[in-house]
C-alpha cells in the first residue's frame, strides 16, 4: 500500500491558478502548524522542569507528526479533485487538530494543577 499519494498534477486539466495557489497556501499553513507543534513539544521536553512535562511534549510531537503526515494527503486529494472537476473531498484533519489540541490542553491543565501543589 502506498501511503504517499501519487503526484496529482499528472491527471485532469490545469485548474485556475488561484485555486492551486490557495490549496498550496493551505498546505503550507498545516506545515507551519506542524513545525510550531514540534517546537512546542521539544521545548516542553527540553526546557520545562516539572512532573509530566515529557508527557506534554510527546503529546505535542505526536500531534505534529499526525498533522504533517495528513497535510500532504489533503493537498494531493484537493489538487486531484480540482483537476478532475470533482467536489473537494472531506477531510479529517480539522477534527484531528481540534481533538488533539483539546487533549493537549487538558493534559497541560491537569499537569499545572498537580504541579502547583
Amino acid at each position: 500500500m502506498n501511503v504517499i499519494p501519487r503526484d496529482p498534477r499528472t491527471v485532469g486539466r490545469e485548474p485556475d491558478y488561484r485555486f492551486t495557489l490557495a490549496n498550496e497556501r493551505t498546505f503550507l499553513a498545516w506545515v507551519r502548524t506542524s513545525l510550531a507543534l514540534t517546537a512546542a513539544g521539544l521545548g516542553s521536553i527540553g526546557l520545562l522542569d516539572f512532573a509530566g512535562s515529557d508527557l506534554l511534549g510527546y503529546s505535542l510531537l505526536t500531534l505534529s507528526v499526525a498533522t504533517a503526515a495528513t497535510s500532504y494527503s489533503r493537498w494531493a486529494a484537493n489538487e486531484r479533485a480540482m483537476r478532475l472537476g470533482q467536489s473537494l473531498p472531506a477531510s479529517r484533519l480539522p477534527q484531528l487538530m481540534a481533538t488533539g489540541t483539546m487533549t493537549v490542553a487538558l493534559i497541560a491543565t491537569v499537569l499545572l494543577i498537580v504541579n502547583e501543589r
